[in-house]
C-alpha cells in the first residue's frame, strides 16, 4: 500500500529516540527494527531512530548503529540520528544515516546539564561536525534545533533574542536547518507564532522543524500555531513517548496519531494512513510491554464519514 499524493507537511517520527530514551525499559533492537517497519508502513518517511551516546549513559540506544543499518534497508526513508558532539556524528554517519541533529540549547543552564558544554562550546561543536562531514558525507543533512526556545525548567525564563542569536549562530557555523523545540512543553500558541515569525526572519529557509511537548497540553495547539506561520516539517511520538531527562518534568512529546488526524481532518496531507499508524501501536507495546501509550484518536476513533486527505491505492 502506497500514498499517491504529494504531502503538505512532514510529520518526523522521534520515538525510537526521544521516545525510548525516556523510559526506564530497554526495548529489544528485534522489536525496534519491528517498529520502525510498521511506521514506514504506515508512511512515516522520516524517523529518527537512535541517538549516538555512550551506552552507559543511555543503555537503551546501545544498539544504535545495528537500528540505523536496518532502517537505511527501507527505500525513502530519511534515517536520521541525534548526536551530541563529533564523536556522535562520526560514529552516525559511519552507521549509514541521511541526516544528524544536534541538541543546542538557548538555556545556559539546561545545556551544561544535557550535554555538559557552555552553548559557546556547542556552537563550535556544531562547526567541527559540519568539517567532518563535509569532508567525509557531504550528502548527509545537519539540523541543530535550538532546545529549551520557550523556556528551562532549570533557568526560567529563556530569552528571545538569545533563540534567535543560537540559531543564526549554528546557520552561520554551516547546519543546513534550525528548528525551535518546545524540550519543557513551556510553550503557548501566542509564543509559538512570534518566536517562528522571528527565526524565519533571522534565516530565511534555513528555518526547520517544530519539535513541540504536549507537557502541559498545548502540543496540538502549538502545531497549528507554528503551521499557521508557515512550518511544515513536525517532530512527534507514537503514544506520546518522549521528553527530556535532562529536564525535569519534561514529559510527553506530541501525539503522533493525534497530530496526524488533525491536520488530515483540516485537509493538510501528511502522506501517512491512520489505520496503518494504529497498527504500528502493536509492536511498539509488544516492546515495551510495561509502559503506558497515550492519544485521544487511538483511543476514540476517527469520526464517522471520515476519510483521509492523503490518497492510498494497493
Amino acid at each position: 500500500m502506497i500514498n499517491t499524493a504529494a504531502v503538505d507537511v512532514l510529520i518526523s517520527e522521534v520515538g525510537p529516540r526521544d521516545g525510548l530514551q525516556s523510559i526506564k525499559s530497554i526495548m529489544p533492537t528485534f522489536a525496534k527494527n519491528a517498529w520502525v517497519d510498521a511506521l514506514y508502513q504506515a508512511g512515516v518517511r522520516e524517523i529518527e531512530v537512535a541517538s549516538f551516546v555512550p551506552a552507559k549513559l543511555l543503555p537503551q540506544m546501545a544498539d544504535a548503529a545495528e537500528v540505523v543499518r536496518h532502517a537505511k534497508t527501507l527505500a525513502g526513508l530519511t534515517v536520521m540520528a541525534l548526536v551530541p558532539n563529533l564523536k556522535g556524528a562520526e560514529a552516525a554517519i559511519a552507521a549509514g544515516v541521511h541526516k544528524v541533529t544536534i541538541p543546542v540549547s538557548a538555556s545556559a543552564a539546561h545545556s551544561l546539564a544535557n550535554v555538559r558544554k557552555t552553548r559557546e562550546e556547542m556552537i563550535q561543536e556544531v562547526a567541527k561536525i559540519v568539517q567532518f562531514r563535509n569532508e567525509y558525507a557531504p550528502s548527509v543533512k545537519i539540523e541543530a534545533g535550538i532546545a529549551t526556545a520557550f523556556g528551562c525548567t532549570i533557568q526560567g525564563l529563556v530569552s528571545e533574542d538569545e533563540v534567535i542569536w543560537m540559531a543564526e549562530q549554528v546557520v552561520s557555523a554551516g547546519a543546513d536547518e534550525s528548528g525551535l523545540s518546545d524540550t519543557t512543553g513551556y510553550a503557548n500558541p501566542a509564543q509559538i507564532k512570534r518566536l517562528f515569525r522571528r527565526l524565519k526572519a533571522a534565516i530565511g529557509s534555513k528555518a526547520g522543524a517544530a519539535h513541540l511537548h504536549n507537557t502541559r497540553g498545548l502540543g496540538l495547539a502549538n502545531c497549528l500555531a507554528a503551521y499557521e506561520e508557515g512550518v511544515t516539517s513536525f517532530d512527534s511520538s507514537m503514544g506520546g513517548l518522549g521528553g527530556c531527562p535532562y529536564a525535569p518534568g519534561a514529559s510527553g512529546n506530541v501525539v503522533t496519531e493525534d497530530l496526524v488526524f488533525m491536520f488530515e481532518a483540516m485537509g493538510v496531507k501528511t502522506g501517512i494512513n491512520l489505520d496503518l499508524l494504529f497498527e504500528a501501536r502493536k509492536p511498539l507495546q509488544a516492546g515495551i510491554p510495561n509502559e503506558m501509550l497515550y492519544g485521544m484518536v487511538p483511543e476514540a476513533g476517527v469520526p464517522k464519514g471520515f476519510e483521509l486527505t492523503s490518497k492510498w491505492e494497493v
